[in-house]
């Protein structure tokens, strides 16, 4: 049986190594995709830090868009609560993260991209993708090229990507 999920990281791990599957720590960014406030402005992104050096998996943190101030993404919150839970990283553990958007590769507000701060953080080898980023205020992503770049696999998780989807424009006026 699984723990109900709780403020700050979810306290909902797998309960065995067949549990580490894509689609089980997609399910919890898009659960917390889904704390977004809608904007027009912004799309409603998930985020699930886990370390995979554990067994099962353990996470290690989750973040949503706009949920810590200063117009924040999903993956730059959970970067910021792993740093203040633990200020140095553990020397020799590996990290994936499950963002239900491609990580942004430009900002128009001008801060540091998603796809920069992955590489930054160090110790992430995989990032699982629930879908695309609409080309919707960026006109192309560039964010898989640069994650093979420095060795980070990006990998999209079947099946994910209309639900996703529909998550991350909630408050758009024109969806299509």
């Amino acid at each position: 049986m699984q723990a109900e999920p709780s403020q700050g990281p979810s306290p909902l791990q797998p309960i065995s190594s067949d549990d580490n599957d894509p689609r089980f720590f997609m399910q919890l960014a898009l659960n917390e995709a889904r704390k977004c406030t809608p904007s027009q402005t912004a799309f409603s992104v998930g985020a699930v830090l886990v370390d995979s050096t554990t067994r099962p998996h353990r996470i290690v943190a989750t973040g949503f868009s706009r949920e810590l101030e200063g117009n924040t993404h999903a993956e730059e919150v959970c970067f910021a609560k792993w740093g203040k839970q633990s200020p140095s990283q553990e020397s020799g553990n590996e990290y994936i993260l499950y963002t239900t958007m491609e990580p942004c590769s430009e900002r128009l507000s001008g801060k540091k991209p998603c796809v920069d701060r992955i590489v930054e953080f160090g110790g992430v080898s995989k990032v699982y993708v629930g879908c695309q980023e609409p080309s919707t205020f960026i006109a192309e992503n560039t964010a898989t090229w640069k994650l093979a770049e420095k060795g980070i696999q990006y990998l999209l998780v079947d099946g994910m990507g209309p639900e996703c989807r529909d998550v991350a424009v909630r408050g758009h006026t024109d969806s299509d």
